[in-house]
């Protein structure tokens, strides 16, 4: 059977010839599967694997159906989690633009939001935003809503488990009934399922795979590892022995744990990684991610803030060096390697803690991680970080104990046994200043009769 292209969605020759020379020309299975319900106008909801070409599976059956509107308000809102996908889906936007009137403006928070107002002065048609900074322009009558023809959410499950709920509900109810909506996620959750029956009229469900699915062109390895600091020593012999490992992707669990590991792994090789997490600045983590992509640095170590929607092309590995405590967020971590058809590996470091963790993702995926050999090379660092040592519990440690003469009422010192009086003006009788006085000029008076 012969291959779909784009060319037989009947895509605008504007974007087809910028496709072209990205040297995209057939659609990937998501794209295939979603472009002609997106384009017959229903409401969709499409289960996807990360890295399966999503952002192109919505944007360009929206580009094709798109027409110009004199007001200036934006007729499709494209809705995502983070900043780091604003300026991602932005730009892919852009590019596609590049040969069309459309007006496409990206905001999210951490920006002067009195700038931003002043970014719609000549209109806009399609906008990118967060949901919170999208409300908020809103509120402040910015933008309006009321014109929104197609709504988009990406990566709509991270948007409810990073508590976006109460400003989507709200932006909802900013906009219009009828408009079609197109949703995409990875996981299939019960609050997914919460707000598509309460604000979506039965979308059309487009599965590519199964959530929990592992991406088969991934190799998954594990080391079993006593604490954090031996992961270290792993992590150093795996980068000086292997030179496979060339653009690599490391993930802690916690900002704290990805800057301690960024101070050990910098001293060691000096320059050639970078740390971003949500305490970095945009400008700061939107530069560390350049300098990634373009390989100026052979690693980054981040959490979780990367594990969604961001596509980094040819990483080689991705390090889980802390397991992730909910299971599809693995998933989400090793999809940023084996991506547009290529081979990936993912590599795992496990202590005794974390086997739990391990055997749900496990149970997610129908699929068990390859164990190797702990390289005997490698030293066995005993000193625990904070969070690996046991709490020690004090026994008895409110009890009082009322001994006679060392307990908690013992007596007092001899110097403190005085009694107190109240102050020196309780403990000497007043002076009758006036009796004084009297006293004093009687004195005088005899004085001078002598």
């Amino acid at each position: 059977m012969e291959k779909l292209t784009f060319a037989d969605f009947e895509l605008p020759e504007k974007i087809l010839d910028v496709l072209a020379d990205s040297n995209l020309f057939e659609p990937t299975p998501i794209q295939e599967k979603a472009l002609k319900p997106i384009l017959s106008g229903r409401d969709v909801m499409g289960i996807a694997q990360t890295g399966t070409g999503k952002t192109l599976a919505y944007l360009l059956p929206v580009l094709k159906m798109w027409k110009y509107n004199k007001s200036g308000n934006p007729t499709v809102l494209i809705l995502v989690p983070t900043r780091e996908l604003v300026v991602q889906v932005t730009e892919i936007l852009e590019n596609l633009t590049q040969n069309i009137s459309a007006r496409v403006i990206g905001i999210y928070g951490g920006k002067n939001i009195n700038t931003q107002k002043l970014l719609f002065n000549d209109g806009c048609d399609i906008l990118v935003g967060t949901p919170g900074r999208v409300m908020d322009l809103a509120i402040d009558n910015a933008i309006s809503l009321k014109e929104v023809q197609k709504l988009v959410i990406d990566e709509f499950d991270e948007m409810l488990n990073l508590g976006f709920k109460a400003q989507l509900t709200h932006i909802f109810e900013m906009m219009r009934e009828k408009r079609q909506n197109i949703l995409f996620s990875a996981t299939m959750t019960e609050a997914v399922d919460a707000l598509l029956e309460q604000y979506f009229a039965g979308p059309v469900e487009i599965s590519l795979a199964k959530s929990g699915t592992p991406l088969e062109k991934i190799e998954q390895i594990a080391y079993k590892v006593e604490n954090f600091n031996t992961k270290i020593n792993l992590l150093e012999n795996l980068l000086k022995t292997d030179s496979e490992f060339s653009k690599v992707l490391i993930f802690c669990n916690n900002k704290k744990h990805a800057d301690y590991l960024f101070t050990k792994i910098d001293e060691l090789f000096p320059g050639e990684f970078d740390v971003i997490h949500s305490n970095k600045s945009q400008n700061y983590r939107l530069n560390a991610m350049k300098s990634f992509e373009t390989q100026q640095v052979r690693g980054l170590i981040t959490t979780d803030i990367m594990a969604r929607g961001l596509d980094i092309s040819d990483i080689t590995h991705v390090i889980n060096f802390e397991i992730p405590e909910v299971p599809e967020q693995y998933i989400h971590r090793i999809g940023r390697t084996g991506r547009a058809d290529k081979d990936g590996v993912s590599v795992s470091f496990i202590t005794k803690k974390e086997e739990p963790l391990l055997l749900d993702i496990e149970v997610l995926m129908d699929k068990e991680l390859t164990f190797k050999d702990f390289p005997a090379e490698v030293k066995i660092n005993p000193l625990k970080i904070a969070s690996e040592k046991e709490e020690v519990k004090m026994k008895n440690a409110h009890t009082v104990k009322f001994e006679e003469g060392g307990g908690a009422f013992h007596d007092k010192k001899d110097k403190n046994k005085k009694e107190n009086w109240g102050g020196p003006h309780k403990r000497k009788p007043a002076k009758k200043v006036g009796a004084n006085r009297a006293q004093q000029k009687s004195k005088s008076k005899s004085k001078r009769k002598k």
